[in-house]
Formats: structure tokens, C-alpha cells, sequence
């Protein structure tokens, strides 16, 4: 039977790789690599550095043209349900041609806000090839944060909401005073209290990383010019924050 590995390579540090990811990656025969265009050309050249660091000649990449998809859409999960589709379609026409062990290179961990294992669950539900997949834990960019900033995730015996920018805008839930933030294109964190403390950070582990530290009040405006500046630069941003509110509010 065929074999997937979908292996967590980290926030974008090499180094993050963990060993067990090294061994998946030094078992495969075909990496899928999904192609985000040229303005994150970037992104590939780290994997096929990781590649290069880790795994002996013999192997073949592919790149998959990722489809396009409205990122505005009147109906946001209905739009991602039918990319989600799309790029199922694309990983079963390439891995069908497989004879062999597959492997994805996972930005970050794949169980942590990426497609790649509900893309796999489509391939596996259309039942027109079948294969064993198996996940490899990776660093994910909440870790590499605290990390970088040096700090405790959660307050002593307190939980951590984990949500996006488009849900945060909506307003966190009733008692809810700690929050990791991603895929926040609007700077939702603008919407809180000034004195809400936040610590911020881009391309996390990569030689552009940006950390930024303090209340809303004093960097919110400052986070959100250089977001804008570093985008504007780069083609694209990966970044994520933690906020945490006051306890009086």
C-alpha cells in the first residue's frame, strides 16, 4: 500500500526540525510541495533547503499550483470548502502516479490552522486510491513565539483561546482574557483595549523574523505599519501574536 508522511517542519527555523521528522523525510521518495506563486518563492526554498540538509540524492519534488481561492468571499466557508476540494483533486492526480512513500513538508505542525490534513481526508474519502498517511508533530508557530519573545503562554492555571483575526474582530467570548491570534490580515488587535498586552512576531525563525512587544496603545500602530511595509516587500507575511486583556476589564 502506498504511504504519506505529512511531516511538521517548524515556524520557518531549520533547526526546529525535529529527528523524527528527519527520518520520515529520509524514508520518502516524492515530495508534494503546494506552490504558493512566486511572490512566496521563499517558502519553498526553505523546504528544499531542509531537504538538502537531511535527506540523501534520490528523491523527486513536485510542485502543486496551489488554486486560487476569494479571499473576501460572501460565503468564506463555503469558498474553503471548495478549495479545499480543488487541491484534494490536484494531490490524488499526482500521488495516484506513486508507487512508493509520499511525503508533505508541513509548515509548522499540521494539525495547527493548515489544510494539508483535511486535503489528505478528501483524497482518502473519494476512495479512488488508497494509502496510509501518518503525521509528524512539528514546532508551530505559537511555540516558536513564546520562545522568541520569552515568555509563559498561558497565565498560572488560566486557558488560552486560540482563534484568528476574523473572529477576534467578532470579540473573544465572555471570560476569555488570554488569546493566540492568526491569519490576522486586518490587525484585529487594534479593536481592544489600549492597555491589552501583546506580544507580536513575523516570519518567525527566518533571517526577516520581527518581534515587537508591549500594550496596544504603545505598539499597536507601530505593529501595524511595519506589517504593512514588510508585506509590501516580501509579496506575503506569516505572523501570529499573543494578546492578554487587563483583568479589571
Amino acid at each position: 500500500m502506498r504511504t504519506l508522511y505529512l511531516i511538521g517542519i517548524g515556524a520557518g527555523d531549520p533547526d526546529q526540525v525535529t529527528m523524527q521528522a528527519v527520518r520520515a523525510m529520509q524514508a520518502v521518495d516524492v515530495f508534494f510541495v503546494i506552490g504558493k506563486g512566486e511572490t512566496k518563492r521563499e517558502l519553498l526554498e526553505v523546504r528544499t533547503a531542509i531537504l538538502e540538509a537531511h535527506v540523501p540524492s534520490g528523491y523527486t519534488l513536485v510542485e502543486l499550483d496551489d488554486p486560487p481561492r476569494d479571499r473576501t468571499p460572501d460565503d468564506y466557508v463555503g469558498e474553503v470548502d471548495d478549495w479545499h476540494d480543488r487541491r484534494a483533486a490536484l494531490l490524488e492526480e499526482q500521488f495516484s502516479a506513486v508507487d512508493g512513500v509520499g511525503g508533505i513538508l508541513v509548515w509548522g505542525d499540521p494539525s495547527l490552522y493548515d489544510s494539508t490534513l483535511r486535503m489528505v481526508e478528501r483524497v482518502l474519502a473519494r476512495r479512488r486510491i488508497t494509502f496510509d498517511h501518518t503525521v509528524i508533530p512539528g514546532v508551530t508557530s505559537i511555540q516558536a513565539l513564546c520562545a522568541r519573545h520569552r515568555i509563559v503562554l498561558n497565565r498560572i492555571g488560566e486557558p488560552v483561546h486560540v482563534t484568528t483575526g476574523r473572529r477576534l474582530r467578532e470579540g473573544l467570548p465572555d471570560g476569555v482574557l488570554d488569546a493566540v491570534v492568526m491569519l490576522d490580515a486586518d490587525c484585529a488587535f487594534t479593536t481592544l483595549e489600549p492597555e491589552t498586552q501583546i506580544w507580536w512576531g513575523a516570519y518567525l525563525g527566518m533571517p526577516d523574523e520581527v518581534l515587537i512587544a508591549g500594550t496596544v496603545g504603545e505598539v499597536g500602530e507601530r505593529i501595524r505599519t511595519e506589517r504593512a511595509q514588510l508585506r509590501a516587500r516580501k509579496g506575503w507575511i506569516m505572523d501570529t501574536y499573543l494578546i492578554r486583556r487587563a483583568i479589571n476589564t
